[in-house]
């Protein structure tokens, strides 16, 4: 009798996850965690705002998460230039990825590469163990975002189901 052993990582399904699909931003953003009109003035009232919807999907503590955020935050802002801001961070014990979507009507200093005010935010909540996917998931959200068209309907939209539409649009096309 002969028995097969299998590297830990072939068996690993978020690895088969990411090489077998390519995952959609609206396979992980719930309606209910796209905000049309952010309020804060900060960088950190931004966050507690973008992580009470995503908090309640994901099943997480509000304040731990923001605090994950913030923690990553100080290692290199997530404001990266034209008006774009995609907060992320990992956490242990999370199901799977939670993405939350926000529009600042105002901008908001998010200490953004290039100075300038935030406007659209994605963020983005991963477990701890899905690199792959957590760098797919950024990479896709970039890209989409290169679109100058598509970032200005967004910031043209007056609810969430208009910006629910204009992202599945776009990323049908990607």
């Amino acid at each position: 009798m002969h028995i097969l052993r299998v590297a830990p990582s072939i068996c690993d399904p978020t690895t088969l996850f990411s090489i077998d699909y390519e995952m959609k931003i609206l396979d992980v953003l719930h309606k209910e965690a796209i905000l049309v009109d952010l309020k804060a003035i900060d960088k950190k009232g931004v966050l507690e705002e973008l992580v009470a919807p995503v908090s309640r999907i994901a099943n997480v503590n509000h304040d731990h998460l923001v605090q994950v955020l913030m923690d990553r935050e100080r290692l290199g802002s997530t404001g990266i230039g034209e008006g774009i801001g995609i907060p992320h961070g990992k956490l242990k014990n999370l199901d799977s990825l939670v993405l939350g979507f926000g529009i600042s009507r105002k901008g908001v200093d998010f200490e953004s590469m290039d100075s300038r005010p935030t406007h659209i935010f994605f963020l983005l909540v991963t477990p701890e163990n899905s690199t792959g996917l957590h760098l797919k998931l950024l990479a896709r959200i970039s890209r989409i975002l290169k679109n100058e068209p598509f970032k200005q309907k967004l910031l043209n939209a007056v609810d969430r189901d208009e910006i629910y539409s204009i992202i599945k649009e776009e990323d049908e096309e990607l």
